[in-house]
């Protein structure tokens, strides 16, 4: 079984981590930039954090055979403070260039803020002039509708943005029409108390259909499993499924999507 995991946060992870996603088969993953739990200190920290991204992740990996890819984005978390942010934004072509790295991401709304808004459309209108791919985060509580709704017409009002290369992450039952309807992407993240279990995601693919949807385990400093699209697998098997089916949703949809950035290639 080869599966991709397009949306993964590796840095949270150990060694043991990477063993395990090689012996289970996922030997391609990507990881977007993103909040580590606490509020960076000033865009040092970020210089760091992309680094981290771009260099120490992707040889890590490589110990284990897998191909680390990365995505470069300022977070909705710690867009509030737009002065932290102006710097943060000025110094992502320099990582955007690198050859890891598959576009912007991951970016978008937490709170649906004035001031988040803000920051994702600058970095929706960096997408744009760089051409490159977009990753987008949608809020988690009560507000996903609402700000998925916000970031599609964000996305709309930008003209040279492409629906088919952006990936709308997190994802519910509530929000993936609209995604769909829009053209972009989706992603169903595997997150034990939050986002939604292996039977969660297979019954929305069950009622979506496996066109243009990526699911992630998002795995990170939380309570969360680097394991679960493996699960999800089993569940999909479980319910008798087919072989291509599986294959397709797990390995096939997310190098389709991935391989718009001409930097990508499968281990």
């Amino acid at each position: 079984m080869k599966v991709i995991d397009p949306h993964i946060h590796m840095v949270s992870r150990s060694t043991d981590d990477y063993l395990a996603l090689a012996l289970g088969g996922i030997h391609t993953i990507a990881e977007p930039a993103f909040w580590p739990g606490f509020d960076r200190s000033g865009v040092a920290s970020f210089h760091d954090y992309f680094q981290q991204l771009t260099v120490t992740e992707p040889a890590r990996a490589a110990r284990f055979r897998i191909r680390h890819y990365c995505w470069i984005g300022l977070n909705s978390k710690e867009a509030e403070n737009l002065d932290l942010a102006e710097e943060v934004l000025a110094i992502l072509p320099e990582y955007l260039e690198r050859p890891t790295c598959l576009g912007i991401g991951e970016v978008g709304l937490n709170k649906n803020s004035r001031n988040e808004i803000a920051a994702f459309e600058r970095q929706v209108a960096l997408a744009a002039e760089r051409d490159e791919l977009l990753l987008i985060h949608t809020p988690h509580l009560e507000d996903k509708l609402k700000g998925t709704r916000i970031i599609i017409d964000i996305l709309r009002n930008e003209p040279r943005i492409s629906p088919e290369r952006v990936l709308i992450d997190h994802a519910e039952e509530h929000t993936i029409g609209e995604i769909k309807d829009f053209g972009s992407w989706y992603g169903l993240t595997l997150y034990p108390d939050s986002k939604g279990s292996p039977a969660r995601a297979v019954d929305a693919l069950e009622i979506f259909g496996p066109q243009r949807i990526c699911i992630n385990s998002s795995a990170d400093w939380s309570v969360s499993d680097p394991l679960a699209t493996l699960k999800t697998v089993n569940e999909m098997r479980r319910r008798g499924h087919r072989e291509g089916l599986i294959g397709k949703v797990f390995y096939h949809n997310p190098k389709e999507f991935l391989s718009q950035c001409p930097k990508f290639s499968v281990a």
